[in-house]
């Protein structure tokens, strides 16, 4: 794992925010990170910017989305569920950036956030929403340098199909090519993570 102040991570008790687009983003793509996080002392935040109702089990995966914080250590009282019909839960619909990124901003200021962790532009998996949310951190965070109150971002680096699923024999690449910051979970953390997926 990088040293926190070698990847110019904020200290111990910062104020941390997780943007994610649907319900189970958080433990599909960021459970190393929120754990790794944890064990730095973060104070973690999730900013969810739907409810998952493609399917219309909106009601269900918000319940879902808790019980997965509150493994992974985020309080209940930590974690905004944005349900507005500008971000819907579709892939084919393109969320507007500058929208995405006031909600956001306002997110940012009204917790003292000091480090936003996102997706990168290639959304990990390449759905759109995904995507629009990092767009929405390069609109409204990125170019305000240093973004507001001194907060900075960090985003999940996509990877190809092979090295998404060569699992741990892809550590030594992941190693080599990590650019600010990586988290390798304990066995303990391995096995949190694994309740909730």
């Amino acid at each position: 794992m990088t040293r926190p102040e070698q990847a110019g991570l904020p200290g111990g008790g910062s104020r941390t925010l997780l943007v994610t687009a649907h319900p189970d983003d958080e433990a599909m793509f960021f459970a190393p990170t929120i754990l790794g996080l944890a064990r730095l002392r973060h104070q973690l935040f999730l900013l969810c910017f739907s409810a998952g109702n493609y399917y219309n089990q909106g009601e269900i995966r918000k319940k879902e989305l808790l019980q997965s914080c509150d493994v992974l250590g985020i309080p209940p009282s930590n974690v905004m569920i944005i349900e507005n019909r500008d971000f819907p839960d579709d892939p084919d619909v393109c969320w507007d950036p500058e929208r995405a990124a006031d909600v956001l901003l306002q997110h940012v200021e009204a917790n003292g956030i000091k480090l936003v962790v996102t997706f990168d532009e290639g959304g990990v998996s390449g759905h759109s929403n995904h995507v629009a949310l990092n767009a929405a951190v390069r609109y409204d965070v990125t170019p305000l340098s240093p973004a507001p109150a001194g907060c900075s971002v960090l985003t999940l680096q996509s990877v190809n199909l092979l090295r998404k699923y060569l699992c741990l024999l892809d550590l030594p690449c992941s190693l080599l090519l990590a650019r600010d910051a990586l988290f390798v979970l304990t066995q303990r953390e391995a096995a949190q993570a694994q309740i909730i997926s």
